[in-house]
């Protein structure tokens, strides 16, 4: 996908540790809220919702990591400005975390999970598509799409 969008050498090379380590900063979140089987309260929201700054924390401590720390950082960002940590819109959101957020809502919707289901792929690119705009960059969404698609020719 990020070659799709005309992402080359470095930014691919920070694109694949930022997605490896997009989630590093659950470590820092207690286990009992990762792991609770029902709706998390307002408080358990409040500290999963730190997630992404505490990992940008922990790859900001090692150079090679610096510019993947931004990215991890913004991967709960939402196209429309209503994601977090810091409410980015748009452009302003690196495109990197723009593709992980695609990359890493389609990873959940067709896994199982405790709680549902997993969806097929149809559902999940439906899914995507719905939701481009909004959660999601369009561009990066029509993108992903195709890379998938290609990929099952």
């Amino acid at each position: 996908t990020g070659e799709r969008l005309g992402l080359t050498g470095d930014q691919l090379i920070t694109l694949s540790y930022a997605a490896y380590l997009h989630d590093v900063g659950k470590i820092k979140v207690p286990d009992e809220i990762l792991n609770k089987p029902g709706p998390l309260t307002d408080e358990e929201w409040e500290e999963m919702r730190r997630h992404p700054d505490y990992g940008a924390e922990m790859l900001q401590e090692k150079d090679f990591l610096k510019d993947a720390a931004e990215i991890v950082r913004a991967h709960h960002e939402r196209y429309d400005g209503t994601g977090y940590p810091r409410g980015l819109k748009g452009e302003e959101i690196p495109i990197e975390a723009r593709i992980i957020s695609v990359v890493d809502a389609y990873d959940a919707m067709t896994s199982d999970r405790p709680y549902r289901r997993a969806m097929s792929k149809e559902e999940a690119f439906e899914e995507l598509k719905k939701n481009a705009g909004t959660q999601f960059d369009p561009r990066v969404v029509n993108a992903f799409l195709s890379v998938i698609k290609d990929s099952d020719a």
